[in-house]
């Protein structure tokens, strides 16, 4: 009988070699007595002694390519235990049955064993600057348009009267120092200027008088706006946490953030079929520095691929593919004077954008 990989156990079934007749020739086996068990299914004998392997039992009526009453008129994949690849038990197309078989697809019924989760498509958000402004008269604008519409939206935000309060005082504050004491202690210090070349070169008999610095008075109260009063250091720090509180709170619709001046404005990134780095070289310690940079563009490009001409014949061949602005060619000095040419090209993933730099040539000693 051909060797066909199949081991039969008793699942439960009570065998013996009189109750089964194997055929050498074909590999099959009767068993008119005894109820089969899952086709596929390793049987034992009475003695618990492994029948001759290779032999599979297959319903008399429902041979390979058929199915019996009760399963579509459709060819049979029929479930092997010794299958390779194996099956899986946990399949939702197997059926169990006399015979066990598997739905394969286009059969009716068939369900992907394997679906595809479903994953949220990812949209690439534009990059925006913060909503803090880095420029003092832009944080000024900021500041007055924050503190008169945050209470307003109290309420909405879950605020309460105090932080609110907290928020506007920390706000006029800052107002103050940035928009009338900072001019006025600069004017103060240019008076100072005036007064030290004064008193080094200036001429006269009466004792010099050195500028004081008066502060300027704190703005009243101008309803609905309180009056301007001293804090706590750190006004700025607890705005920032107060907006970053709403912005995370399930609160802050798009509107109120955006009336909030929550919502930094959109960023406008490099064109990238025409941005090229600056390089620069110079001789440190006998070894060849390669001055680079991003720009100002970091954040939308990943690498600088450099490129080097040694004068031997080979014209520009590859370098090094930089992350960090700077590089050091370690390569060894040459044994004559020679002159050495770079370039480069700024990289995103795997792909060159923008233009190579203007090459930049250095003559490397001996």
């Amino acid at each position: 009988m051909p060797d066909l990989g199949v081991a039969m156990l008793r699942l439960g079934v009570q065998t013996s070699h009189s109750g089964i007749q194997m055929e050498q020739s074909d590999a099959q086996m009767e068993q008119p007595d005894i109820p089969m068990a899952h086709l596929g299914v390793q049987v034992l004998n009475s003695d618990a002694q492994m029948l001759q392997p290779g032999v599979r039992m297959e319903q008399p009526d429902a041979g390979f390519g058929q199915k019996t009453a009760g399963f579509p008129n459709l060819p049979m994949k029929i479930i092997y235990f010794d299958a390779n690849p194996p099956f899986r038990l946990d399949d939702p197309n197997n059926r169990w049955g006399s015979p066990s078989y598997q739905l394969e697809p286009g059969d009716p019924g068939y369900v992907d064993p394997f679906p595809s989760v479903n994953k949220p498509t990812k949209h690439k958000k534009m990059k925006t600057n913060p909503f803090w402004p880095s420029r003092q008269s832009e944080q000024i604008i900021w500041l007055v348009n924050y503190l008169t519409k945050l209470p307003g939206y109290a309420t909405a935000l879950g605020l309460t009267t105090t932080q609110v309060n907290s928020a506007v005082a920390d706000c006029l504050w800052l107002i103050y120092l940035l928009q009338n004491w900072l001019p006025e202690t600069r004017s103060w210090v240019k008076s100072c200027t005036d007064a030290l070349a004064e008193a080094q070169t200036g001429t006269g008999s009466a004792a010099q008088v050195l500028p004081v610095f008066t502060p300027p008075p704190l703005p009243g109260a101008a309803t609905p706006v309180p009056a301007t009063v001293a804090v706590a250091p750190g006004a700025q720090m607890r705005i920032l946490a107060l907006a970053q509180q709403i912005k995370d709170s399930g609160k802050c619709t798009d509107t109120i953030a955006s009336n909030l001046g929550l919502v930094g404005s959109a960023q406008t990134g490099p064109d990238l079929t025409a941005i090229s780095p600056d390089i620069a070289l110079s001789l440190v310690a006998g070894q060849v520095f390669l001055k680079w940079g991003w720009g100002g563009y970091s954040r939308y490009l990943d690498s600088c691929e450099i490129q080097v001409d040694r004068g031997d014949g080979h014209g520009f061949v590859l370098l090094t593919i930089d992350t960090t602005p700077g590089y050091t060619d370690t390569t060894p000095l040459p044994a004559t004077l020679a002159k050495w040419t770079y370039r480069a090209i700024y990289r995103v993933g795997d792909d060159q954008v923008g233009v190579w730099s203007a090459p930049a040539s250095i003559n490397v000693p001996a």
